[in-house]
């Protein structure tokens, strides 16, 4: 061998002790370096001190704990029951909703990466010629035509000595829940939208009902008078009055039965599907349920806009302290590690060995105000999230009255209107008796007809509204039912997975066992 080969295979196996003793020391002073200089810039987050009241502007005398409770099940109609379960499961908002969460959850993952060690690979095969003819720091009688293979491993790792990565993993943590809260809260309103649909639906139904059963009385009076007029007993204007109220009840039956196939394909779009009748039951079939039972505060643990308001105030509040640590160097370790030589039968010999350790260091001196301005960027948007913090707690506890209120004053108007029907139907009677006994024209018995239609009609629409603030109060309370649907679906899942393994399984090997008669 070549007295120049044998020192640069010397040199070479010199070269990974030296390596080690210097990668050592760096190493170790990056370690007590980061153990005594570890701090994380930015405002430590608080929950911002909101005033709250004590109590309900309308206190109710019938409270129940049941906000937490799958709600819509104490109105007691099955088939509520199973529309709400299809539009959790495949209400298409909601999917979108929870593929967002997905999305998150993969920035977090994503974000948690930067604070670890990142490990590569490489490996490389070159076959050059070199030109003769320029001046470049060849040996004598050295081939012009070289080869070279290279393998190896890289290792790098950022010291995370400002906290630039805590924030930023808090930030993006933040972001993740935000995005769970907001998914809880398209589930609140997909519920309540179905329940406030079904409950619509049902009273036109009933409105429906009312007018064609309205528009038959009508018709056999008109056919009564019609006999009382050719006998002499009634007039050419009751015959008219009499038909008129009759087509009065026609008229408003197509419009109805347009609201009902509308609503209906409403409902269809809340539960996925496309636009198609609805299997229901009766408006009078449904239970009034109790009011919910709650307190102020309750808004902030139960209401998902406001957790996702205080979500987006945190990932606000981390991302401060990301944009000032923009003021500190970047401090990373970096290692080398592989196996070079110009012979490929040579790769794997001691010989062969190449590495490299050190630190680096990265920093900014004159950024022109970057810097600063991204710093008041990132207070202002943190002071607009606190702003958004407020007003949703605000507007949670403005709705959480109006809905009360709506549901006292909805009783009230509902009692005072069966009261109007009892007595609108006494007056019919008496309208009735009194033409028979001619005291008095049968205008005045279709005056008490359509009387007494329009405050039943109007009782209809009284005593939906008195389900649906029950559902505004439970829409505006949110409650801790979501959380218990997640896991009741992820259960259900989980054991359709297991159900379906085996015959997952059966089937593959069923697939791949050969034909024994081959």
């Amino acid at each position: 061998m070549p007295q120049g080969s044998t020192t640069r295979a010397g040199n070479a196996r010199a070269l990974p002790a030296a390596l080690r003793r210097r990668g050592s020391l760096a190493l170790a002073c990056a370690v007590v370096l980061a153990l005594a200089g570890c701090t994380t810039l930015g405002p430590d987050y608080q929950r911002p001190d909101v005033p709250l009241p004590q109590a309900w502007r309308s206190p109710q005398a019938q409270t129940r704990d049941v906000v937490d409770t799958a709600w819509w099940q104490a109105f007691g109609d099955p088939s509520l029951d199973h529309l709400v379960a299809s539009a959790i499961d495949a209400n298409k908002d909601l999917m979108l909703a929870t593929l967002r969460v997905e999305e998150f959850d993969a920035k977090l993952q994503i974000s948690r990466a930067d604070g670890r060690p990142q490990a590569g690979y490489s490996a490389s095969a070159q076959h050059q010629r070199y030109s003769e003819q320029r001046p470049v720091l060849l040996p004598p009688r050295i081939d012009p035509i070289q080869d070279a293979f290279e393998v190896g491993t890289n290792l790098s790792w950022e010291l995370d000595l400002w906290g630039r990565v805590r924030r930023a993993n808090e930030a993006a943590r933040a972001d993740l829940m935000a995005t769970e809260d907001a998914r809880r809260a398209v589930m609140l309103t997909v519920v309540t939208s179905v329940a406030t649909s079904y409950i619509q639906l049902l009273a036109l139904d009933h409105e429906l009902e009312l007018a064609r059963q309205t528009r038959s009385n009508r018709g056999d009076a008109l056919a009564l008078v019609q006999k009382k007029y050719e006998g002499g007993a009634a007039t050419r204007l009751d015959v008219a009055k009499a038909r008129a109220a009759m087509y009065d009840v026609s008229v408003a039956i197509p419009d109805l039965e347009r609201q009902v196939a509308a609503l209906e394909n409403a409902i269809s779009l809340l539960l996925g599907r496309n636009p198609g009748a609805i299997a229901r039951g009766k408006l009078e079939g449904l239970v009034l349920p109790p009011v919910p039972q709650g307190i102020p505060s309750d808004v902030l643990a139960r209401r998902p806009d406001v957790m996702e308001a205080e979500q987006n105030l945190v990932s606000a509040n981390a991302r401060i302290g990301v944009a000032k640590a923009q003021y500190f160097p970047t401090i990373s370790l970096t290692g080398l590690l592989g196996l070079g030589s110009n012979e490929l039968g040579n790769l794997l010999q001691h010989s062969a060995t190449t590495g490299a350790i050190g630190a680096g260091l990265l920093g900014t001196i004159f950024s022109g105000g970057r810097i600063k301005g991204d710093i008041r960027r990132t207070e202002a948007v943190q002071k607009q999230m606190l702003v958004k913090y407020q007003q949703a707690i605000q507007v949670a506890l403005r709705e959480v009255e109006d809905a009360l209120v709506f549901r006292a004053k909805a009783g009230e108007i509902a009692t005072a209107g069966e009261q109007q029907v009892d007595a609108l139907r006494d007056a019919l009677q008496l309208s009735s008796a009194r033409h028979e006994g001619g005291q008095s024209s049968y205008l005045d018995v279709l005056d008490a007809q359509q009387d007494l239609y329009e405050a039943q009609d109007k009782q209809v629409g009284r005593q939906r509204d008195t389900y649906l603030a029950l559902v505004s109060i439970y829409k505006a309370m949110g409650g801790g039912w979501m959380v218990e649907q997640d896991r009741i679906r992820a259960a259900g899942t989980a054991e359709t997975a297991v159900a379906l393994a085996p015959a997952a399984g059966a089937q593959a090997t069923t697939e791949t066992r050969p034909d024994s008669s081959q």
